[in-house]
Formats: C-alpha cells, structure tokens, sequence
C-alpha cells in the first residue's frame, strides 16, 4: 500500500472515531536529518522557517532538524552518515573536495556570509583595524570552520599571518558573547542576532561587517556565498525526488524572506529564539535582510570568490585543482 492509500485510510479511520487530523500521515516517508551548523544563527534562519512556514510537510517530507555550534561539527556528521544534508558554508565544499570527498551545495540561502568581526569595547581604542591582532586572541566558532577560514584570509589581507595571534574556539551565541564579556577573546567572528545583542549592551563594536554585499566585496573582494543546503553528491544522485522536494521547500522559504517584513518573519519564530527581547531580533532580522538569496541559486562569481580566499593559505586547497562545477548545483532549485 503506498504512502498517501495508506493516510487516506489512516483519516478515514481517525474521522469514524471523532479523531481531527492536524497533517497528513507519512507512514512510508523515510525521516530526512538536516543538521545545522548553529540553529539560532539568522545565517540559518531558512531551516528553522521553512519547518514552521510547514513547506516541509507540503511536500511530504518528514524533516528533522538537528543543530552543532559549529559547521565543522556539523560536516563531520554528514561525513559519518549520521545525517543526509547540512545547513551551512558552502566553503565546506571545496575544502572536502580538496580531501577526496564529493559535497554539493543544493541551495544558497547566503550570497554573503553574514558574519561581522566584533571587537571588544575595551580593545576598540588599539585594534582598530585586521592589521592590528598581532598578539591578540580572536574567536571563531570552532577551529577548522567557516569563521576561521574567513578570519585567517583578514588577517592576511592586513599583512598578519595567521602564526601572529591565536585563534580561541567559542561557538556562538551565549558561548562567545560570555567569551567577550570575560576577556578571553579581544575580537571575534559572529553572526546576528549576536551581533545586535553585543552593539544593544555596548560591550563590542563592528570591526569587519560582511552583512551586505558591499562590505563583503570590500572585505573579500568579491560575492561570497555562504550559508547553503549542502548533501553528499552520491545522496543527490540516488535521492532525487527528495533532494528536489527539499529544494522546492526551502526556495519558498526565500521567497517567503524577500515579501514580508522582518516583523512577520519574527513572528514565525519561535519565542525562545528572541530570548524575551523580541524588538533586537526584529532588528537583528533587518541587518541580516540583505544577506538573502531570493532564488536559492549559487551567484555566477560566487564560487571563483570563495575558491581565491581558501586557497590564499588553506594548505589542503592550495595548488590543489578543485573543479567547482562538482561543488554545487542549480539543477534542483530550477
């Protein structure tokens, strides 16, 4: 008996007995774990929208979401074959792909990377600028992540190699602003609404903002997609109905983005996920507006920007040939 024989009868049983079916059943739909590198993050907002949005289950699809602190983390999982997608950099691509493994982003949900280098307050006055952390300690997410790939190439562009300072992996969200807050990091690499909350309370300030298109383009040169969808190229191979279901949901969710207002898109969220400051994550939304893709499409000059960054100083990318083409694909979100 297929899946939707299978609900018609289930409903049909449930409404006899009185019973009201909020949504379909899926009795034969295999469970689809996305883990996300940071669920909070507003970089990975579309994953938690589009569940509550309930584009999942429009198109029969039983998701479950899962969360890391860091995309690290995140890919390890993937890697093991503990999850079938990952939320997160589409940097990852390319660095696996320098290790033998074939990663393919699905969708972009980031044409940006919506991370901003914060500086403490207290460090304001002597770290003015990339070129000034000689010495200092820097947090990212985690070593090997996004934020450290992205704090390195910085540094570097402000002539400070990466043997220089010293970089302390904080995580996110309640974990790096207690970092600022403690003097364990003079600097470091977040995303909104942690970036709301520490400019709300003053204990931080934007060194580097890679919220926009413009400041990244004058930070990495370039369009620099970043937070995406991204599965194992044997998986989107072998599960195309559902990487396309996948696909189709999470577009819905962009478009979702780009026609409402960060006030609407805030009352989709969960309340916990403001933390009873509703107004700093409307505003937080605000900032991260322009980060979003519309379409869910890998920008043209996207992958060339994030291949020139990683291969700058990743030894594993360096003079390695990556084929970029094998890194992403637009064939599901079309």
């Amino acid at each position: 008996m297929n899946a939707w024989r299978r609900t018609a009868l289930i409903s049909g049983v449930l409404g006899l007995l009185g019973v009201a079916m909020s949504a379909p059943v899926y009795a034969d739909t295999p469970q689809i774990s996305i883990m996300v590198g940071g669920i909070t993050k507003l970089i990975y907002l579309p994953a938690r929208l589009t569940q509550e949005l309930g584009y999942f289950k429009d198109e029969g699809l039983n998701v479950e979401l899962l969360s890391q602190p860091a995309g690290v983390d995140a890919e390890n999982e993937l890697l093991a074959g503990a999850v079938q997608a990952v939320v997160g950099f589409y940097d990852h691509t390319i660095d696996l792909q320098s290790k033998g493994k074939e990663i393919k982003a699905i969708v972009v949900f980031g044409q940006v990377p919506g991370e901003v280098e914060m500086v403490a307050s207290k460090q304001a006055d002597t770290l003015k600028s990339m070129g000034d952390v000689k010495g200092k300690t820097l947090g990212v997410t985690g070593l090997g992540s996004s934020t450290s790939f992205l704090t390195q190439y910085l540094a570097q562009q402000k002539g400070v190699p990466s043997t220089q300072y010293t970089m302390l992996p904080v995580g996110a969200d309640n974990s790096f602003i207690a970092a600022i807050k403690q003097g364990r990091i003079d600097a470091g690499m977040t995303t909104e609404p942690t970036v709301s909350h520490l400019l709300a309370t003053g204990e931080a300030r934007v060194l580097v903002d890679m919220r926009t298109l413009d400041g990244t383009r004058a930070a990495l040169g370039g369009t620099y997609p970043a937070s995406s969808l991204y599965v194992q190229g044997t998986w989107a191979e072998t599960h195309k109905p559902e990487a396309a279901k996948l696909a189709r949901a999470f577009v819905r969710t962009m478009q979702f983005i780009h026609t409402h207002t960060a006030e609407e898109i805030a009352a989709k969220m969960p309340a916990d996920y403001y933390g009873g400051d509703k107004q700093m994550y409307v505003n937080a939304i605000k900032a991260s507006l322009p980060m979003y893709t519309s379409d869910g499409k890998m920008p043209a000059d996207g992958p060339d920007t994030v291949l020139k960054v990683l291969s700058a100083y990743n030894a594993s990318v360096k003079g390695k040939h990556i084929d970029l083409s094998k890194t992403y694909t637009n064939d599901f979100v079309n």
